[in-house]
């Protein structure tokens, strides 16, 4: 990109589910970030159904005020692409995706596709004549600290009440500023642990916290 000097670049996944972008700057906009700049630029167009975007659990803490402070409804799915086309579907919505590059534009396809999701992403650049990197800063994410704890055999997280009592102690400390997740893969033996906050000393101290009864 920087060599190259140029605009942007863009990035499939194997199957061309999933999209990635660069900016000018060479800094990387994820899913969150993508779905946002298509957001807010649909529902300036009267063109966000029912005012509705569909993200995962996974959706970042800053991308969620930025839809709150535009008044746009964000609902919560489990992480994946089928679990979020399901809640598009139950709640009328056209605009969802992922951190991970799936992002579902159901008034165009039946599911994820790379190619469409960068074509709505360019007809944002071309009528608003804002670079990627201006549409990215119009909202802020908060720092993320993901932490994969190998899973004890028989650990139910429901059950485990230090782990319980800690996580509440790390969510009344972040307030309104942070939010934690603690779950299990759903493809490998680990407990993914994840905090995110303002400051990002604050989510790994508290990340670490939380891994810590889990180890």
């Amino acid at each position: 990109m920087l060599e190259n000097q140029a605009d942007l670049g863009i990035a499939f996944d194997g199957d061309g589910d999933r999209l990635m972008m660069v900016d000018s700057k060479g800094e990387l906009i994820d899913g969150d970030d993508l779905v946002f700049v298509i957001a807010k630029a649909w529902q300036a167009q009267n063109r966000l159904k029912n005012n509705t975007v569909v993200g995962t659990k996974m959706t970042n803490l800053g991308v969620r005020h930025g839809y709150k402070n535009l008044g746009i409804n964000f609902i919560e799915a489990d992480v994946g692409d089928r679990f979020i086309i399901k809640q598009m579907k139950k709640n009328n919505a056209i605009l969802g995706g992922e951190g991970s590059g799936h992002i579902i534009c159901l008034d165009q396809n039946t599911s994820g596709d790379g190619i469409i999701a960068a074509l709505q992403v360019l007809e944002v650049l071309v009528k608003s004549g804002k670079t990627l990197n201006e549409l990215k800063s119009e909202v802020k994410k908060y720092s993320q600290v993901l932490i994969n704890v190998k899973a004890k055999k028989n650990v139910e997280l429901s059950q485990h009440q230090v782990l319980q009592k800690t996580q509440l102690e790390v969510e009344k400390f972040l307030g309104e500023a942070g939010r934690t997740l603690i779950r299990a893969s759903g493809t490998e033996p680990v407990i993914r642990v994840m905090v995110e906050a303002e400051d990002i000393q604050v989510a790994q101290q508290s990340a670490e916290k939380l891994a810590n009864v889990l180890r």
